[in-house]
Order: structure tokens, then sequence, then C-alpha cells
């Protein structure tokens, strides 16, 4: 189980100390002490004597002789009494008032607890918890994503920690247990601020009468006006707040964001011809059509949880103070990368530029994250998906995933690979939901996608079709088809709505405008295409980020501070018993804590590597002493590589010229003979034990002559020797399964370092180059 060191990492606590804490501080709560009953008995103050004294003077009063003993004592004690409660009446009177006071504040309090989604709870029994009352979903600091490939030689891997080895990782058993959550615990806000405002013990109460002048604290027994402070510190879960304590997302930054995104959406709505059509083809165009109606509505389940999903995503990066970039990451194929464009015209970068100016009025910046890579490099989404936590930052916002034409005649395969990702997602610190791009398909979805979409709606997962979208735009393609007008045929220009892109239209080179006018290059989209898929993700996540500014602003409008429900350290932890059930993908891999590790030699990667190489001279290095002379291959490539030669003419003398520049490349750590000697992996911290290498390059069967029969090679697994018979394809032709999971027996199940290492030996007689393009952990 997670130790509460490793939790605090992302601003989380572990929920037994939480309670430990509320129960701490709820036991020092300190009010004007009351004596006890049986205290009071004990006998009288000495005021309470003298009142006696002078009550038994003989002033006024004269004592019969001939009263019996002890009438005189029933007498005393009588009056005595009648003083004692006279007293204490007095008493009862300050506490009364004291009482009334704190009732008072919590009733204040109470008041102020309306966020905007005080009517949201869990989503689902063993969902997410999108929008619970207090407790929310991501990381603490979660502003290092990285806007730039990272080098894998220079960049600081995961694997630095001691506490980094092999051996099986457990769920915490102390985060959220979805199936125990009560949905129709409408208050939980309200209690969480009722028990925050009992705990303050006795330091607290005197330092909100501290005079911030630094002056002398004022006496209020003296009748002196105390003042209190109100504002809110990292720590603090008050109501009341003002501009100054909100946190760096204020009411103008607020109206700024909203301008941005209500211009960027009329901007859009205008370009396709109004409200009703931009939202056939742009909105409508997805598995799960979007209905920005039903954040509330219980009646249209899948449609709501799916919002509320991206409505959360979205408030989160708003408002937390240390996010200051929202990321939008994608992995796929050559449609990904942009093959035969300028780099400049692939969807990400069209998305950027057009969505880019509502963050920046946010005081953010977008990055979109292009990790697509080419089919020459061997790869589908088999095994890209699990390098999911490399290709990308783990600190993503959203998921883009993009393999149409691959995933023809390979279906089901193709969703297992969704609901591997879908599921690995969440597993990382900000939970991004999965958005599907496929260029290919003029229908919708098939049944399995449409199951697959319903399924995992609670975590934002939805696929937009971009054929499917020009179709649904109402423009009478069939009828120019007959008449020898293809507009989805190659190179063709126009799409029947426009002829060109937008920043087309300000182009004074006609061959370049003509250029940018181009739907489909060939099986890949032109800059007119990718338009239109950047339009649809921005208009999407736009109005997403108009819901979730209405929200906020009721928190700031109400004097609440919006980082108390919103901050990104709120976000619940979501463990592998919080996801339901699996469709197709193999329960153990896909119900898992961890995230894959994997390393990745292609290019670009943006994220953490997995498994490193170990120095050859370190002490823990099993192999130490041995030849370790594996190298860095990367396949050589052309600057204008798969750019299009319209563009190449265009940019081919200009300064500028780098934008048109493609990003991938195939990659790998090589060996060409003996005289390489062997490569040491250290291997990250792994839950099920899998290990996988893949080899580089070419889209035909690289594993089986690679590895599966290369007897010039050896592999050990912790000094160990591994049966080759044991071996497969997995997770596709490119990759070798080496162990399914961790052994039992033998030296390869100890780990006497608390690592485990894989080592590959080039052996005598090695004649092709073995090169590994992947390293994958589970």
């Amino acid at each position: 189980m997670p130790r509460a060191s490793e939790l605090e990492e992302f601003g989380l606590e572990v929920e037994s100390e939480h309670h430990a804490l509320i129960s701490e501080q709820s036991s020092s709560t300190s009010t004007t002490r009351r004596p006890p009953p049986m205290e009071i008995m004990k006998g009288p103050t000495k005021a309470q004597l003298a009142l006696l004294q002078s009550t038994n003077s003989t002033r006024g009063l004269r004592i019969n002789t001939i009263l019996r003993p002890g009438m005189l004592r029933w007498a005393s004690l009588v009056i005595v009494l009648a003083v004692i409660v006279f007293l204490n009446i007095g008493q009862e009177s300050e506490e009364t008032t004291l009482l009334t006071e704190e009732e008072s504040l919590e009733d204040l309090e109470s008041k102020n607890v309306p966020r905007g989604v005080d009517e949201w709870a869990e989503l689902g029994g063993k969902g997410n918890l999108v929008f619970g009352e207090g407790e929310l979903p991501g990381e603490k600091g979660a502003g290092d994503a990285h806007g730039s490939p990272v080098d894998l030689e220079s960049h600081e891997d995961e694997n630095d920690e001691d506490d980094d080895d092999h051996t099986q990782s457990h769920p915490n058993e102390e985060t959220i247990d979805q199936e125990n959550f009560d949905l129709n615990d409408k208050n939980q806000q309200a209690e969480s601020e009722k028990n925050d405002a009992d705990a303050m013990d006795e330091s607290d109460a005197d330092d909100i009468h501290i005079n911030q002048d630094g002056g002398d604290k004022p006496d209020p027994e003296n009748g002196e006006k105390v003042t209190e402070d109100m504002s809110l510190n990292a720590d603090s879960v008050g109501n009341a707040a003002s501009e100054s304590n909100i946190g760096s997302f204020t009411s103008e930054r607020l109206a700024a964001t909203r301008a941005a995104a209500q211009s960027l959406v009329r901007m859009i709505e205008e370009y396709y011809y109004g409200a009703e059509t931009t939202s056939k083809m742009l909105i409508e165009s997805w598995v799960g059509p979007w209905d920005f109606d039903v954040l509330d509505d219980d009646a249209e389940h899948e449609k709501r949880d799916r919002l509320r999903k991206l409505v959360d995503t979205m408030a989160r990066a708003l408002v937390t103070d240390e996010q200051k970039e929202f990321v939008i990451g994608t992995i796929g194929s050559s449609v990904a990368a942009g093959h035969d464009n300028c780099n400049y015209d692939s969807y990400e970068n069209q998305l950027q530029r057009t969505f880019g100016p509502v963050w920046e009025a946010a005081g953010m910046t977008l990055v979109c994250q292009n990790a697509g890579e080419g089919g020459g490099c061997g790869d589908n989404f088999s095994n890209q998906v699990f390098c999911i936590k490399q290709n990308v930052s783990p600190n993503v916002d959203i998921v883009h995933y993009t393999w149409s034409y691959f995933e023809v005649g390979n279906n089901m395969d193709a969703l297992v690979a969704r609901e591997n990702l879908v599921r690995w997602t969440q597993m990382l610190p900000r939970q991004p939901p999965v958005h599907v791009l496929n260029v290919e398909g003029s229908t919708p979805a098939s049944d399995e996608e449409k199951q697959l979409a319903t399924h995992y709606a609670l975590y934002g997962y939805d696929a937009f079709y971009m054929r499917y979208a020009y179709l649904q735009g109402g423009h009478d393609y069939d009828t120019e088809a007959k008449n020898g007008l293809d507009r989805f045929g190659w190179g063709v220009v126009g799409d029947g709505y426009h002829n060109t892109t937008r920043y087309g239209e300000l182009e004074e080179d006609e061959g370049r405008k003509e250029s940018l006018g181009v739907v489909l290059r060939n099986w890949h989209p032109g800059p007119l295409g990718f338009q239109l898929v950047s339009d649809a993700f921005a208009l999407v996540y736009s109005k997403a980020i108009l819901l979730a500014l209405d929200i906020i602003e009721k928190d700031i409008t109400a004097g609440n501070d919006p980082r108390v429900i919103w901050s990104a350290s709120n976000r619940k932890i979501v463990s592998k018993r919080s996801l339901p059930e699996p469709l197709r993908c193999d329960p153990e891999y896909c119900v898992v804590d961890e995230v894959p590790g994997c390393t990745n030699y292609e290019l670009p990667t943006y994220g953490v590597r997995g498994a490193r190489v170990e120095d050859p001279n370190d002490d823990l290095n099993p192999h130490k002493g041995e030849l370790q002379k594996w190298e860095i291959w990367y396949e050589p490539r052309d600057f204008w590589h798969l750019v299009s030669k319209e563009d190449v003419v265009y940019f081919q003398d200009r300064d500028d010229k780098e934008i048109c520049k493609h990003l991938d490349n195939c990659g790998g750590i090589s060996a060409t003979s003996s005289e390489n000697g062997m490569v040491v992996f250290r291997l990250p911290k792994m839950e099920v034990g899998l290990v996988a290498i893949c080899g580089c390059c070419g889209d035909v069967e690289i594993a089986t002559p690679m590895f599966l029969n290369n007897t010039n090679i050896e592999v050990r697994y912790n000094g160990e020797l591994l049966d080759r018979s044991t071996w497969d394809l997995f997770p596709n032709h490119k990759c070798a399964r080496l162990l399914k999971r961790f052994p039992t027996e033998g030296a390869a199940a100890r780990t006497p370092t608390g690592h485990a290492y894989l080592s590959v030996k080039a052996l005598d007689g090695l004649e092709t180059p073995v090169r590994i393009s992947h390293v994958i952990t589970l």
C-alpha cells in the first residue's frame, strides 16, 4: 500500500490521517469553561461567603433564641443556595450569548455553502467522483507538463528513487472505494465546513484577533473592537473570500476567459453557417453526441456524465494556481503526425493556434503535444498505448488517439487498446479523458464502439468522426460525385463549404492558398480537413469552459474561494477498484493501479521513461565488468521528409521553413555485432511483471526474426537466462513478450538489490543489427 509520503507528492493525504487530524482538532475545541454541577456544590466562593455573612449580620435581623437548634442551619443553607443559583444564572446568560454568536457564525457559513455543484454527487455505482462536494480529483503543482519533446538521454527519469523496484504494488486501501459512497448525500460540503469551524482551537481563535498592522491584540473583555482576519492561506477551508485571496483566477480573469471563449464559439458558428449547422457537424458527429444542457439532468445519464468529466477537467485547470499549462497530448499514426503536409498545418498545431487564445485569457498556455508516429517504424495502437506516460506528458489534461486506418480489419484489437488506454489514463495525475479522432469512417460508429463510449462515459471517453461531420452539414456530396466531383478524392480542393482554411484566405501566394484548401492529400487529411477536426475539438472544449466558468463564478460571487472545490490537489485518487469491469481488455493487464512503464527511443516523446540503461560500472549492475556498448540509433531523415511538394516549393527558401519539418523519427538502442556486448536495463517498479521489447523498423513482422528466432542474442532477467520458447509476439508484430508476469522460482524471482534487471547480449555471429525501440513493463 502506498505510503503517505508517496501520496503527498501529489498533494494528497491518507484518508485515515485526515480523519485523525480532524478528530485531533475537534478534541481541542475550546469554549468558555462551565464548571460541572458537582463542582458548584463543593462550597461557596469568597464572594458568596461575604454575601452570606452580610445576610447573617444582626443589622435588621434578630435571631430568636427560642428557635430550635438546626433551624438556623437550614435557613442559612437555603440562602446560600439561592445566592449560588443567582450567580449561576448570570454565568449561563454569558454562555448563552456566546453560543448564540457561534450559531450565528455557523448559520452565516451555511448560507455561503452554494458552490454551483452542490447538487452534483458521484456518478455511477463504481465511477470516479467527477463532481464531489468538497472532495475532488489531480495532483498538486501540476504545472510542469512538458511542451517540447524530451531528450531521452538527458531527461531525468522516474526510476531514480530508492524505492524504485520491481515488486508488485498494491492498491491504496485508504483511497476511494466508490462503491461505498452515499450518492444521495447533498450535505457533504456543508458538513466539511462546519467541521473546519468546529476544529478551531484556542491558538486559532487568538490568531483571528491579531491586528494585521502588527499592533497588540485587542482585548474584547475590555471593550476593544475585534477585527477578524478572514484571509485564506493554502490550508484554510473558509467561506468568505475577496479578489485578493481567491487565487490567481480572479473575476477579471474569469471575465476575460469567458469573453475569449464566447468569441471563439461565435466565430466557429458563423464560419459553419449558423449554430444549427455547426452543432450537426462539430458537436453531434461524435460517437456520444455532446449536449451542453444536461449538466444537471438525471434523465440523460451518459451525456451528463461525459459532460461533467470534461467540465471538471476545465474547472480544475483554470483554478489551480500551480498549473500554468493546459496540455492536450496526441498519440497516433502518420495522421496525427500530419504527414504529407507542412507540420504547421497539422490539426494539433491548428488547434493550438485556434484554442490557445482562450487559455491565454486565463493566464495560461495551451500546449498540444504531437507524438504521432509514421507507420514506417512498425508501430500501431497495440504497443503505443503502453507508452502513454512517456509519449506524452504524465501531466496531460486530455489525451487524443488516432489510428483510423490501422484499425480497419482490426476493430476488436483496436477497442481493446482503447479500453486499455482509458483505464490507464485514469491512473495519471490529472485523470485525462480520452478523445478519439477517426478520419476514415463515414458512419458514426459500430455497435461495439458505441458500447465502449457508454461504458466509459463517466471518464469522458468519446470519438469524433471527420467524414461523418462533413456529411452532417447538409452538402450534397452524392450529386457532386455523380457529376464527377469527389470531394474526398486525393488532392481535391474545397470541402463544399469552404475552398481554403481561414488563414489560407489571408494568404497572398496562390499556390500556398490552394494547398491549404485540400481536404485529403491521400489517405492523410489536408489542411482544410485538419481545420474541421481542430474546430470540432476547440468548439466542444470552449463550451465546456463556459460551463466551468459559470460554476466558478458562483463561488466567487458567493464570497467563496473556488480553490476549495476545484484545486487540482483536491482531485480524488482513482484505484482499479473505482473503475467498472472491463469489456474486452485482459483484466491481468488493464485492472491495475499503475500506468505501464515504457522506454521509447522513437521521436518525439514528452513524458518520463520507464526502464533506463544502467551504468556499466554501477555496483548494483549484475553484469558489472562485462562489455556494455550498445548505441542509440535514429533512422536518417531528410529535412523535407513527408512534407507535400507544394509546401516544399513554398517554404524551401523561407526563413521560417522549420515550421514544416515533421518531428517523428524511428529509433532504437542498437548492436551490430558482438563487439557491442550487452545492454542492461534497470526496470521500473512493476505491478504485474510484464516485460516486452520491441524492434525497429519496418511495417512487416519484426520481432520474430530479430528476437524470437535470433540465436545470436541472449536475454537474461536478474542474471538468469530466459527460455526463448516461452516468448511470444505481444502486443503486436514488432514486440516480443519475454515475461507475462513475475517469475515465481529460480534466480529470476530473486531481487537481492531491490531492483529488477533485463540484459540483452549480442553474441558471435550476429550479422543483422538488433535495434530495440521500446522496453515495455507493467
